[in-house]
């Protein structure tokens, strides 16, 4: 039996079996490489990733891999859907399972459904959202949201989400800083983060002595602009983020400001937070870092502005509403771009959702109609058989009166004789 066959085709979101944009896929040898070649479900010719009548529902598709002609399935992406693929090869082990640093960031933060690829040394991860303008593909890592087709395996990833997940700040992120960016600063980060030996207990990445209590500090925080915001986020408020995840990450930069990038001091505030959870200390990364250590350390590199004692009350108070160290923004026009970003964003949301609850009325007033129909024809029925039975009862009762009409003019003529 092919190994690719799936065994558990529910295992696959329903996001995805729903579409009718599966094709089957055959390995050959090509220029003295393996590649995959897609498959028209049932034909067995070459599928098109453009040509949508070479395509095929996911039943369709799964019945065509147990034949000699393919050897997996996969998903074609289009300009009519949301999903967008993430392509990470060579970050695996088959044997051991191991997976390098970035492709463990990508997973964690994309927090969407993800499997093992066919070969076993990679990974696939499906999100809902709109994949940024410029470059997909840097080095091993692709992005994919139209005219490609992704090889599917159903190989679940344990602790990823079963569903396709709506991810656009985290992609827009891992996009800028994994596939668009020339070149990772690798360099200038220890600049920027410092380094756990080189920091004291009060002095952070800024390399500002903030020296603030905790209560102290939180009350400074509270009382900013953005202050409702940091107080939503310290009571365990997820409000308006995709994920958990993606909320524990604006805390640990609002955190990053007020501490001047003072890991420690962040680390013992984010605890007493209501985001507080067991991931938390979990090792998720091959460097035996955990999931707080990772966020945390984030959290620093992408904080542009650190809070100065130094320059008064005012500095900490006055922080524009619009503006927010979880974004970094460092003047007005950031502050702009990042207004307009989220808007966005949000506007996207209210689109996907008014097109579901359009689907969903549309499904409604077809099930309306199906009742209706159903009972009208059950009421017809109804009258049917009444009148069938008055019938019969009329049928029963002129017989009758036939039979006594007949046996009186027996017994009545046999008088007059």
């Amino acid at each position: 039996m092919n190994k690719n066959i799936i065994d558990e085709p529910e295992e696959i979101p329903e996001t995805l079996r729903e579409r009718d944009q599966w094709v089957c896929w055959r390995e050959e040898e090509r220029d003295g490489k393996p590649t995959k070649i897609p498959v028209t479900p049932g034909g067995g010719g070459f599928a098109s990733s453009t040509e949508s009548e070479t395509w095929a529902s996911f039943e369709t598709a799964l019945d065509y891999t147990e034949t000699a002609h393919a050897d997996g399935v996969g998903f074609v992406f289009t300009d009519d859907d949301p999903i967008v693929g993430v392509d990470l090869d060579d970050c695996r082990d088959p044997e051991t399972g191991d997976v390098d640093d970035a492709a463990l960031d990508i997973i964690e933060r994309l927090d969407s459904y993800t499997e093992v690829s066919p070969s076993g040394t990679g990974y696939h991860v499906l999100i809902r959202g709109e994949l940024p303008d410029g470059r997909n593909r840097r080095g091993s890592i692709e992005l994919y949201d139209t005219a490609r087709f992704f090889t599917v395996t159903g190989d679940h990833v344990e602790r990823t989400p079963t569903c396709v997940a709506r991810r656009q700040d985290a992609l827009r992120a891992i996009h800028r800083e994994y596939v668009q960016e020339t070149e990772r600063d690798t360099a200038a980060e220890p600049e920027q983060r410092g380094s756990a030996d080189d920091e004291s207990p009060t002095t952070g990445a800024a390399g500002v002595d903030v020296d603030l209590e905790d209560d102290d500090l939180l009350e400074k925080a509270r009382n900013a602009s953005n202050g409702e915001k940091f107080e939503r986020l310290w009571n365990g408020n997820t409000v308006g983020y995709d994920s958990q995840s993606e909320a524990d990450m604006a805390l640990c930069c609002l955190l990053a400001f007020w501490t001047g990038g003072d890991r420690t001091q962040m680390e013992q505030l984010f605890r007493q937070s209501g985001l507080m959870r067991e991931k938390w200390d979990e090792v998720h990364y091959a460097d035996g870092s955990t999931y707080g250590e990772k966020t945390i350390e984030r959290a620093i590199a992408t904080t542009s502005e650190f809070y100065d004692p130094d320059a008064g009350d005012d500095t900490a108070d006055e922080i524009p509403a619009t503006s927010s160290p979880d974004v970094g923004a460092a003047d007005s026009e950031r502050s702009r771009a990042y207004l307009a970003e989220k808007n966005q964003i949000l506007s996207d949301r209210v689109d996907e959702l008014e097109a579901t609850l359009t689907e969903k009325t549309e499904r409604i007033d077809a099930l309306e109609a199906e009742v209706k129909r159903l009972t009208d024809e059950l009421a017809t029925r109804g009258q049917e058989e009444e009148c069938q039975g008055e019938h019969a009862a009329t049928t029963s009762e002129n017989s009758s009166e036939s039979e006594s009409s007949s046996l009186l003019g027996r017994l009545f003529g046999g008088r007059s004789k």
